[in-house]
């Protein structure tokens, strides 16, 4: 074997501490510094260290206890005298070059943490250290003493004992610790089997460490992946490797052995699974390549050339170190290219306070290459994205990345939307995409309607679960059955009937018809303001366009369209005149190419044509006749149900609020029915009954007759067409309500019949004409008086009483206030004879008739009188009859005392009433200064005075027993009381 120059090397350092005590000191101090310091905890790193630097490449290094000692054996190149004199020199490495760490350095001091007594046996010699041997050696010196017998051990090299055994087999060299008494073989060797794996990432140049019967090895893949196995199973480690070379002003402040070996090599680590699935790491330190005390909190482990402190703890400041970060960051990049697409973003480190100082510069640089590399993916397939210019949806919608790929540049893949991802995306810095810029990056888009379906589709469940998401996205465009896309799905309509009304639309370009394409339909639509909509629907939906149409048509806008589908669907629906007034509006074109809104018109073979008057109709007159080309096309049916006269148009509102339907005198009739205070329930009316001429009546009776619609509205109990027609129609000259009809015998005398014109009967009470005499309000009682009062008309008695009947009934029912009534200046009497109103009276009660000229008295039932007096301003005939008016002297008679009484009550099988009658050879009264002959009267007090003659007594006896309509039944009997005469 070699002995290296052991006793050389000895005596070189035996003479230097006796030449000089102070080297003694700085030798002892200094291996103090790196037992203590630097090199504490780091046994199995500088034992590994060392074999990796002996190895080169597939290494074995064995840890064992053996009689007390630890020995690390390994494989590799053996001892040599530059590696004993790099032992023994506390200051220097022996390796030179790149590849390696520094075998036999100054970390060969980390071995005195548990002995005292190292020794090295390779296959080419050894070397013993002790620092027993090296205080006896340096006994004499002073420094000895001073530091209490304390020595440096590693500075004097002894030879091995004779009897030293070789290395194990298959093993180059062995390092043979003696363990000190305090040390725990069970925790040491614990200790190493946790730092073992990370050891074999660390150094390339070991495959394999053993710690007692446990094993630990590494295998390295082809795709960068390392599998190092252990007693517990295998851990998989991604590696990404890159190496270079630092310039001369980076390596110029490093001492002279950095300066020859200015290769820099970086290796990133980060775990994966069996599928290849990163699991990032979340605290961990550099290493340089073995652990540093500099905290890192980066996804993934770096182990690099970067310079350090002596210590081997920290890095050593400087444009050197700042150089190897700078590579190990774009080596990054490197690592994050090698995992699968879909894993990449795990490795991104997101926004954290620092571990260290190194770990902040080392976070920054790392995302500033992140930001600026291509690595990101697409969500088109095999494109990799820089992620500064990148954007990623703010929706997990994978569907919807899908759609948008060949929408927006840029778009980053769909799993990345995530918010797992969100943190990463945030220190990159890349863009999120909300959905109201997705809805602006859509529009304008020219896509076919199933794409937009598709579309919709995919925004559907994010729609579904997110009411701010149904907000951003009301802007969304939406493709119409006519071809143009609108803004927003609010009122569009979704169509929902047959395919004939769909192609017919798809040609119809109508400004406000929002109907979407079929193909593009999605409930979607619906959950953001659109409609389902049949026919009918659609039709409503041109309720604006209908009410603008005379706007547009008049500035020159083509309206064809709109006019054609109105019209279609208003057949289509199978709509009626009135069910939506509105049609009323659509502009029409007229024969003379005018255009006029549809209820301004009329149908050229319309039969109110010929009864309307010919100045009505036409060019400038208030009613038009629709183009012969469009009343051609479609039926009269459909015309009319846009508004179009065809025949009488009947207007209908429930519950009116006023005359405000331009209904001909409305307002008139709404004051006549008292509608301000007294609203009618409901307003049914037939239009344009002004225009009919006035030779033309019977045929726009017979028209109005023959509609039930129409038919329905006249005769309408208080209606306004009634009412307008009995005023207004002209029949033989006059209005119908001054006529009466044939048959009506009651009102002879005071209305006329009715000539033959033609109409039936019903019709003709049904719009006026009289069949009865009624006093419905202050006109009717007005007329009737002013018929009485005429003096050319021979009014037969009956008929004047019971007009009088009638028209005191309407005041007593409220029906007639009296100072609304106009009256004439004459009044009609009992001789039918019509007298000024200055002298007469109202008849109030029958027996003041005698004292009063039948010239002078107005007939009425007594219960009308007071109602009649009132109505006709004429005063009572009682109160022109003085209260002592009774002249003569009469004998009171008890009515059962008169024989005559008897025998008519028995007759007529009445009993024979009670009381008094005060009985008269002869009576009078006074009025006026003049005495008037009378048979019977009735004083104020109600007491029955009577002649005592059949005339007399039988009014009185009437007027006693309440039978005033028995009174010549009972002259009669009082004359002759006998049973002919009442059979008689």
């Amino acid at each position: 074997m070699t002995d290296f120059g052991i006793a050389e090397l000895r005596t070189s350092v035996l003479e230097a501490w006796r030449g000089s005590p102070t080297r003694f000191r700085e030798d002892a101090n200094a291996e103090e510094d790196l037992r203590l310091g630097g090199y504490r905890d780091r046994l199995l790193v500088e034992l590994a260290q060392n074999a990796a630097d002996a190895a080169g490449t597939g290494g074995t290094l064995r840890l064992s206890v053996v009689d007390g000692e630890l020995r690390a054996a390994n494989t590799g190149a053996p001892l040599t005298a530059e590696g004993v004199a790099a032992l023994a020199s506390l200051r220097a490495s022996a390796k030179r070059g790149a590849r390696t760490v520094g075998q036999f350095g100054v970390g060969f001091a980390a071995v005195l943490a548990v002995t005292e007594a190292p020794r090295v046996v390779s296959t080419s010699g050894g070397v013993a250290f002790s620092a027993e041997r090296t205080r006896q050696a340096a006994a004499d010196l002073p420094g000895v003493a001073e530091r209490g017998g304390a020595v440096p051990v590693l500075r004097l090299a002894w030879d091995l004992p004779e009897d030293e055994p070789a290395p194990p087999q298959g093993f180059d060299t062995e390092v043979r610790l003696p363990l000190r008494a305090e040390v725990s073989v069970e925790d040491l060797l614990a200790g190493f089997a946790v730092e073992a794996p990370d050891l074999l990432l660390a150094l390339p140049g070991l495959s394999r460490i053993e710690v007692g019967e446990q094993a630990w090895w590494r295998e390295d893949g082809a795709d960068g992946v390392v599998l190092v196995h252990g007693p517990t199973g295998q851990a998989r480690w991604l590696l990404c490797r890159a190496s270079g070379e630092l310039d001369a002003d980076a390596v110029e402040g490093l001492g002279i052995e950095a300066r020859e070996r200015p290769e820099w090599t970086i290796c990133w680590a980060v775990p994966v699974d069996e599928h290849g699935v990163p699991q990032p790491l979340g605290e961990d330190v550099l290493h340089a390549p073995t652990p540093t005390d500099e905290r890192l909190s980066l996804p993934a482990r770096l182990l690099g050339s970067v310079p350090v402190e002596s210590s081997r703890r920290r890095l050593l400041p400087g444009p050197a170190t700042d150089a190897v970060l700078a590579n190990a960051a774009r080596t990054f990049v490197q690592l994050v290219l090698a995992l699968a697409p879909e894993h990449r973003i795990a490795l991104v480190p997101v926004p954290d306070f620092p571990k260290s100082e190194v770990d902040g510069t080392l976070r920054a640089l790392v995302t500033a290459e992140l930001r600026a590399a291509s690595w990101l993916p697409a969500q088109e397939d095999g494109v990799l994205l820089v992620p500064a210019r990148a954007r990623v949806l703010d929706v997990l919608a994978p569907e919807l990345a899908e759609l948008l790929a060949e929408v927006v540049d840029g778009l980053a893949a769909a799993e990345l939307s995530n918010q797992t991802c969100a943190r990463q995306l945030a220190a990159l810095e890349v863009p999120r995409i909300r959905l109201a810029e997705v809805v602006a990056l859509v529009s304008g888009q020219d896509r076919e309607p199933a794409w937009w379906a598709g579309f919709y589709a995919a925004l559907a469940p994010v729609a579904e679960q997110d009411a701010t998401a149904r907000e951003e996205l009301g802007g969304l465009p939406v493709p119409l059955v006519d071809g143009r896309t609108v803004t927003g799905p609010r009122d569009v309509l979704l169509p929902d009937f047959d395919q004939e009304t769909i192609g017919a639309l798809s040609t119809m370009d109508v400004m406000g018809l929002r109907v979407a394409h079929p193909e593009a339909v999605h409930p979607l639509l619906a959950r953001l303001g659109a409609r389902d909509a049949g026919p009918a629907d659609l039709l409503d939906a041109m309720r604006t366009a209908v009410e603008r149409s005379m706007e547009d048509a008049e500035s020159g806008f083509d309206t064809t369209a709109l006019v054609d589908t109105v019209l279609w669907l208003t057949e289509s629906t199978g709509s009626r005149r009135g069910e939506r007034p509105w049609l009323a509006s659509l502009a029409l074109p007229d024969t003379e190419g005018e255009f006029r809104h549809a209820d301004e018109l009329i149908l050229p073979a319309s039969p109110l044509r010929e009864v309307f008057d010919a100045e009505v109709i036409g060019k400038d007159a208030p009613v038009g006749v629709l183009a012969e080309e469009l009343a051609g096309r479609w039926p009269a049916e459909v015309l009319a149900a846009v508004g179009v006269i065809d025949s009488f148009v009947v207007v209908y509102e429930e519950s009116p609020g006023g005359p405000d339907h331009e209904l001909a005198d409305e307002e008139l009739w709404w004051q006549a029915v008292d509608g301000d205070l007294n609203p009618p329930a409901e307003l049914l009316g037939v239009r344009d009954l002004d225009l009919v001429d006035d030779q033309r009546w019977p045929q726009a009776l017979r028209l109005l007759a023959e509609q039930p619609e129409t038919w329905q509205a006249v005769t309408r109990a208080g209606g306004y067409t009634g009412w307008w027609l009995a005023r207004n129609a002209r029949l033989a000259g006059a209005a119908p309500r001054e006529w009466r009809l044939p048959a009506a015998e009651a009102l002879t005398g005071l209305y006329d019949p009715i000539p033959d014109v033609g109409v039936r009967a019903d019709l003709l009470a049904a719009i006026g004409v009289r069949a009865e005499l009624t006093a419905t309000g202050p006109a009717d009682t007005a007329d009737v008086l002013r018929r009485l009062a005429d003096p050319d008309r021979a009014v037969p008695p009956g008929v004047a009483m019971r007009a009088h009947h009638v028209i005191a009934e309407a005041v007593r029912g409220g029906l007639v206030e009296p100072s609304e009534v106009d009256l004439p200046e004459e009044v009609r009497v009992l001789t039918g004879r019509v007298v000024s109103g200055e002298g007469a009276v109202v008849l109030d009660s029958p027996w003041l008739l005698a004292a009063f000229a039948p010239e002078q008295v107005v007939a009425a039932d007594p219960d009308d009188a007071e109602a009649l007096a009132e109505l006709l301003d004429l005063p009572l005939a009682a109160d022109e009859v003085d209260a002592d008016a009774l002249i003569g002297n009469g004998l009171p008679v008890a009515w059962a005392d008169l024989g005559a009484v008897v025998a008519a009550s028995e007759l007529l099988d009445r009993p024979v009433p009670e009381g008094l009658v005060v009985v008269h050879d002869e009576l009078s009264v006074r009025r006026g200064g003049a005495e008037h002959r009378v048979t019977w009267w009735v004083t104020e007090d109600g007491v029955v005075h009577a002649e005592d003659s059949p005339a007399g007594l039988s009014r009185a006896l009437a007027w006693a027993v309440d039978r005033w309509g028995d009174r010549h039944l009972l002259a009669a009997l009082l004359d002759d009381p006998t049973a002919a005469t009442y059979l008689a």
